[in-house]
């Protein structure tokens, strides 16, 4: 299109076009010739009446459709005819057009006032369905809004959630793009730059947006363009060697042959109109005799530029004159490819539309014929009112439109795939049908080929996938789709690709090593099977048997001096209190149970106040038995042996009263420890009354301290008849344990406080035993010699001379 300055000085010249013809078009307007020549051949749609029609090139000009469209709503015609073969002439019923979104908003907004129909057959933008401002568009090609969807959920089918975006600057791009980009955002996809150009714009401007396809990081772009737009870009894009990128293409541009020669492009993919085939039409398109050619100017600029030569000679020319010999078969243009009728079907059914809606409001059925007056004045109003009803099957496909004047959306999906010649041809992958529910519309039933020949789905994403374990957090300032993945704090997981949020396990469960998944915690405490647990056992079971050998001992040598002259009753009852307190330690090993959470405590409870009392026992009587030989000293009368027994069973006495009160009122139970460690559970003893507890051990360390300080009253006593220094050597032995026992029970984690309580009750009895019945035991017998009762009155010696 040519276009000129004015001055406003004189009248403008007519518009006139420049540049060649486009053959894909010409193949459009052929197709509606022949379509309208089947409709005037045809004896069930309107018979008896013939169709007119008369063709404009707007080419792609805004201006120039304007101007055509206010001559056909003018009516003004040169020639008025009245003979029998139009009912009036220059009476437009419909118009036919256009190829262009822009184009067709502009007729459509001339002609739309006088009710004049327009049907399109390829202008496709999604403004053109409201009806409040274009009430008389109807369509047979899918309005952008769901072609746009289709495009979302195939960018989305393969993962893609960077890419992008180029477009037309008109009505037709910026209005699909924004459809596709509302689209994208509800699929969660990013648009890293959206660049809109018209090809009209400087070459600087369309270098500026090639650059940004060169330099971006997104491997996707989607094209909502026109070929005229798509053509410059890609031949731009052809100049500098540029980064592969995968392109998804709106069908206007994808499935135009012409762009098939852009090499770089191949893997290419989009949305076309699906194919047809249309009988009769080829033979059509190819009867072209030179006759035939002369008559039209379009067809005669057609074949001077196929052939390169001039049908009439003109002198103003160096070109050759057609010989006649020209056979349009051989020439391989988009007007003689047939192969893939997609928008040519468009243009063939906005015809038969049209001639439907006459047909409805001209003819009336009656009985089996068809009775249709051509002489009957109608209104375009009428054709327009008869438009939205329309509704029949043309070669196996159903025409009608909705209350947007929309047909159903129908897409092919198209690959651009090289062959073995290396030429790239069009093949159909798969279909998109908006009609079928959500999640069924997108099917793919062929293999496709992507950017340079892979056959592997390009990655274009922002950021990589977040693995389970990890969550996302968005970088700053960036698209949502670009983040970083962090791994899921101590105590959280997170279960699932591209997790926001990291969620914590339950109180017994803890994550594991790739925080992926919630186990359950191992449970812990002091094990019969573990080396800790094995060895403590081991000395528990020793320092029993150690007991019972001493007891079997001294059951031997009952008879002898040193067993009687210590009080053999009482040595036998520590005795066998100390192998009751090593046994004890034993029920602190294993599982806790409701039944062993009491019996520990109350046993070791009770069993060491039995030794403590068997222990103070013995240092009062070696008290007491010094001070009977002062003269007139009654004293021992007090303590013999059944006061001796009545004070070990009082002391023990108080002791089980202590836990006894404790169990009944508030007794150990056994509880899953969650807080000492947080990634396992400790299974312990709650004391359940701290009170009691402490009551326990205070008694058995009152009781302790007593025997201590009569034992350390007791220690200048003759040796030889005198244990209370082997006692006082016990008792500080066993105080010591028991202090320190204090600060440890209280600090130590887990099992190891177990550990610690049965560490402290055997080493306080081997303290015990040790001290007191070792050196007896040794010189029984080791030194029998000193088993005597003279020795033993000997105050002059000392047992380890």
């Amino acid at each position: 299109m040519q276009v000129v300055e004015q001055n406003y000085t004189y009248m403008p010249e007519p518009l006139r076009c420049t540049g060649s013809v486009v053959s894909r078009e010409l193949r459009f307007s052929r197709a509606m010739i022949f379509a309208i020549e089947e409709i005037n051949n045809s004896t069930e749609l309107l018979p008896g009446i013939r169709l007119g029609y008369q063709i404009y090139d707007s080419c792609a000009s805004v201006p120039v459709a304007v101007h055509v469209a206010f001559q056909l709503s003018s009516g003004l015609d040169p020639v008025f005819y009245t003979g029998d073969n139009c009912s009036q002439s220059g009476m437009v019923m419909a118009v036919v057009g256009e190829s262009g979104s822009t184009p067709s908003i502009s007729m459509s907004r001339i002609i739309g006032p006088f009710n004049i129909p327009q049907v399109s057959h390829f202008a496709t933008c999604a403004c053109l369905s409201d009806k409040e401002q274009y009430p008389s568009f109807f369509r047979t090609i899918p309005s952008d809004q769901f072609q746009a969807d289709a495009l979302a959920k195939l960018v989305k089918h393969f993962g893609w959630t960077w890419i992008g975006a180029v477009r037309s600057d008109s009505d037709y791009g910026n209005n699909g793009m924004a459809s596709f980009l509302a689209a994208a955002r509800r699929e969660g996809i990013c648009v890293e730059y959206s660049e809109a150009f018209y090809r009209t714009n400087p070459r600087s401007r369309i270098q500026r947006v090639a650059d940004v396809i060169r330099r971006s990081t997104a491997m996707v772009v989607v094209a909502f363009t026109s070929p005229g737009e798509m053509r410059i870009l890609l031949e731009e894009l052809s100049l500098e060697p540029s980064p592969p990128r995968q392109w998804i293409g709106s069908e206007a541009w994808v499935t135009d042959p012409d762009m098939l020669r852009f090499s770089f492009c191949a893997g290419a993919i989009g949305f076309g109109i699906e194919q047809s085939v249309i009988p009769g039409l080829r033979d059509f398109l190819l009867d072209l005799s030179p006759s035939k050619v002369a008559a039209s100017p379009l067809l005669t600029e057609f074949w001077e530029d196929v052939f390169n030569c001039r049908l009439r000679k003109s002198a103003a020319s160096n070109e050759s004159v057609c010989d006649g010999t020209e056979d349009i078969e051989t020439i391989k243009t988009p007007y003689t490819d047939t192969s893939q009728l997609r928008i040519t079907n468009m243009v063939y059914k906005a015809v038969y539309a049209t001639a439907h809606a006459i047909h409805n409001a001209v003819c009336q059925e009656r009985k089996s014929t068809t009775q249709c007056d051509k002489f009957t004045r109608i209104e375009s109003e009428e054709v327009l009112i008869q438009f939205k009803k329309v509704h029949f099957s043309q070669n196996g496909y159903d025409v009608s439109f909705d209350a947007n004047g929309d047909p159903v959306a129908t897409y092919e999906l198209v690959n651009w795939q090289k062959t073995e010649s290396g030429n790239i041809e069009l093949v159909t992958v798969g279909n998109y049908d908006a009609s079928l529910p959500v999640g069924r519309e997108f099917r793919i039933n062929r293999n496709l080929t992507w950017v340079e020949g892979s056959t592997q789905v390009p990655v274009s994403v922002c950021s990589d996938s977040c693995p389970p374990g990890t969550r996302k957090v968005l970088q700053k300032g960036k698209p949502i789709c670009c983040y970083d993945c962090l791994p899921c704090p101590e105590g959280e997981i997170s279960n699932a690709t591209d997790s926001p949020d990291c969620f914590l396990c339950l109180k017994e469960f803890w994550p594991n090593a790739e925080r992926d998944t919630c186990l359950p915690k191992p449970v812990e405490f002091l094990s019969f099977n573990e080396v800790l647990g094995i060895i403590l056992a081991a000395f528990s079971v020793g320092g029993a048997c150690l007991a019972i050998i001493t007891a079997v001992v001294f059951y031997r040598h009952r008879t002898s001096p040193i067993v009687r002259a210590n009080n053999s009753e009482l040595s036998f009852l520590l005795l066998f209190s100390l192998t009751l307190c090593f046994l004890c330690s034993l029920t602190f090993i294993g599982a806790p149970s409701e039944w062993s959470c009491m019996l520990r405590h109350t046993a070791f409870g009770i069993t060491f106040v039995l030794c403590m009392s068997c222990v103070l026992g013995k240092t009062i009587v070696v008290l007491m038995a010094f001070r009977a030989t002062l003269p007139g000293s009654n004293v021992m009368k007090w303590f013999g042996p059944p006061q001796q027994r009545m004070t070990v069973v009082s002391f023990t006495f108080i002791q089980v009263i202590i836990c006894t009160i404790w169990l009944v009122l508030n007794p150990p139970f056994p509880m899953k420890n969650l807080t000492t460690y947080k990634e396992r559970i400790i299974l312990e003893c709650a004391l359940g009354s701290a009170v009691g507890f402490w009551a326990v051990l205070g008694y058995i360390g009152l009781l302790a301290v007593f025997c201590f300080v009569l034992a350390v009253l007791a220690r200048k006593l003759p040796d030889n008849f005198n244990e209370a220094k082997l006692i006082t050597f016990s008792m500080l032995i066993f105080c010591a344990v028991w202090i320190t026992f204090i600060p440890a029970y209280v600090s130590s984690p887990g099992k190891f406080t177990v550990a610690v309580e049965i560490f402290a009750i055997l080493a306080s009895s081997f303290g015990l035993i040790l001290c007191i019945f070792a050196p007896k035991c040794f010189i029984i017998l080791f030194k029998p010699e000193k088993n005597t009762k003279k020795h033993l009155m000997n105050k002059n010696q000392s047992w380890d001379k």
